[in-house]
């Protein structure tokens, strides 16, 4: 099946362009030696990697804060492991992963064959949830900032996905009508749930290679797009 009418492709950024989990953990290596934290660093992300992302769920649905969130995925994953690191130490930690992270940027497989083949037929654009302040450096770093027109962030709009005014926001800015869109992520609730609230059309990047209802279009591999654009 192909989408014949789509004019704009949005992105989300993490786990969908960008190898979080790649670079995260390049990033917590190079901390951990900074700061002599001594843990074996494939424990400590099989710990991290779920708590991170129950503090995303509570992110997106503003119940923690930004700070909140980069503070405690850290306190919690060393108190799971019994690890003693102090509040100050922690703290220091969570600056200095943000600082870290935008140094690592390796993309998924698959991500600059895919957007060679799309930019040159579509205005292609992101909507992430990420931090402002190293979302820009991840693309610019990386090589990928020059496929996109528009960046949109939550923390530009002040909601986050799947809050519609998002993505109401990220059409402005790109001069785009709802039904000439689409949206590509790799998160059901916020990407895929929604952009269809809103009214876009929707693939999933099925990053985790996880079982999803029939009813979402759904890629396991960046190269399977050229199935549906």
């Amino acid at each position: 099946m192909k989408f014949n009418n789509i004019r704009h492709i949005f992105f989300d950024l993490d786990h969908t362009l960008w190898d979080f989990d790649r670079n995260s953990g390049l990033a917590f290596n190079s901390i951990f030696e900074k700061h002599k934290i001594k843990i074996r660093l494939e424990e400590f992300l099989a710990v991290y990697a779920p708590i991170n992302a129950d503090y995303w769920k509570l992110y997106r649905e503003d119940k923690v804060t930004k700070d909140d969130l980069r503070y405690g995925r850290l306190r919690d994953s060393f108190k799971g492991m019994k690890v003693n690191v102090s509040d100050s130490k922690i703290k220091q930690l969570s600056i200095d992963y943000i600082d870290h992270l935008p140094n690592h940027n390796h993309l998924l497989e698959g991500t600059v064959e895919i957007l060679d083949y799309l930019h040159p037929l579509y205005e292609l654009h992101i909507i992430t949830n990420g931090f402002k302040e190293v979302q820009h450096k991840k693309m610019e770093s990386s090589g990928i900032l020059k496929y996109f027109r528009t960046i949109t962030t939550s923390e530009d709009v002040g909601v986050k996905k799947p809050n519609r005014r998002i993505f109401e926001v990220a059409l402005e800015n790109a001069t785009a009508n709802v039904e000439e869109s689409i949206m590509i992520g790799d998160n059901l609730e916020a990407d895929i749930l929604g952009a269809k609230d809103f009214g876009m059309q929707a693939i999933l990047y099925n990053y985790y290679k996880t079982k999803f209802s029939a009813d979402h279009y759904q890629v396991m591999e960046m190269k399977e797009l050229t199935r549906f654009l």
